[in-house]
């Protein structure tokens, strides 16, 4: 329980890190990145997996490089749901959703027992 917190703070705080890097995605306060942390998460496990096996041909092509504009597309379904959290167009989310799947990938880096 303690780890899923942590990785929701964690979220939250890199929303708020990205919301000062990409223009037109803003996130309004700490109390909004904790709640889009959690919707994110839930989209993440219920709504990205649809999307990405509706999209398989696509991201096959690609060669995985359309899951950036999947996860821009999720990011674009929080933005609509939680209050204090807007994304201005497709291409902020895209942008964002790409910083922050770098972020997360360097604090597992850092934190991940082993390295």
């Amino acid at each position: 329980m303690t780890l899923v917190i942590a990785h929701l703070l964690v979220t939250a705080a890199l929303l708020l890190l990205v919301s000062n890097l990409v223009r037109h995605f803003d996130v309004r306060d700490a109390t909004s990145a904790v709640l889009a942390a959690i919707v994110l998460g839930l989209a993440n496990t219920f709504v990205r997996p649809l999307a990405i096996a509706l999209t398989l041909p696509l991201t096959v092509v690609t060669l995985g490089l359309f899951l950036v504009v999947v996860n821009g597309f999720v990011l674009k379904i929080v933005a609509a749901i939680v209050p204090g959290f807007d994304i201005e167009g497709f291409l902020p989310a895209v942008w964002g959703a790409l910083l922050l799947s770098i972020f997360n990938l360097l604090v597992e880096l850092a934190f991940a027992p082993g390295w």
